[in-house]
């Protein structure tokens, strides 16, 4: 007789979720890292374009991440925002998790700092790229992300190991929380 596999109490519904292999992810996106850089040869092109791909995946794991986190419900507050990226989002789509450092007196603005960053496992920046936000793509990501749950924010690298910093830090801040706006036909449908 074939046994089912349980979910023991408390265990997290993206716990269960098959993981990838992180040097294999590590490598592959070394490898589109490349082909951007070949693509564009201008640093700052690579640096949007990496944003942009971060954003655009943002977008559609927003939506993974609520079915599985295992959260209660929307995010009451900036804090609650700032500590499930740091903490659940983190873990879910690296494996690591990241504190939630320097606020803002606004509580508008907040850093996510991490020791470890799996995306450069492999890598060394050459002199030629130190205007490379390597890791831009968890910018836009996060970017994306809250963007479809009615938040505009900008995020940006302003500590990263590649460039000889101790830890990686990317500041997120909070520009505006936005109504979720329904067109008068569909209101005038329901």
């Amino acid at each position: 007789m074939a046994s089912k596999s349980h979910v023991r109490v408390g265990e997290q519904a993206w716990a269960r979720t098959p993981k990838v292999n992180g040097e294999f992810f590590a490598m592959t996106y070394g490898a589109l890292v490349m082909q951007i850089i070949e693509d564009h040869e201008d640093v700052d092109l690579v640096n949007k374009q990496l944003e942009k791909i971060g954003y655009n995946i943002g977008v559609r794991i927003i939506d993974e991440f609520l079915a599985k986190s295992g959260l209660p419900g929307p995010c009451q507050s900036h804090r609650e925002t700032a500590d499930s990226i740091a903490k659940v989002a983190f873990k879910m789509f690296l494996g690591i998790t990241a504190d939630v450092t320097s606020w803002n007196a606004e509580r508008s603005s907040f850093c996510l700092t991490f020791y470890e960053n799996p995306l450069t496992e492999f890598v060394e920046l050459p002199a030629e790229y130190t205007g490379l936000v390597y890791s831009n793509i968890l910018c836009g990501a996060i970017r994306g992300a809250l963007e479809m749950i009615q938040v505009r924010a900008q995020c940006k690298f302003v500590r990263d190991t590649l460039k000889g910093d101790d830890v990686n830090e990317i500041q997120v801040e909070i520009q505006e929380v936005m109504e979720e706006v329904m067109s008068e036909d569909y209101k005038d449908n329901s």
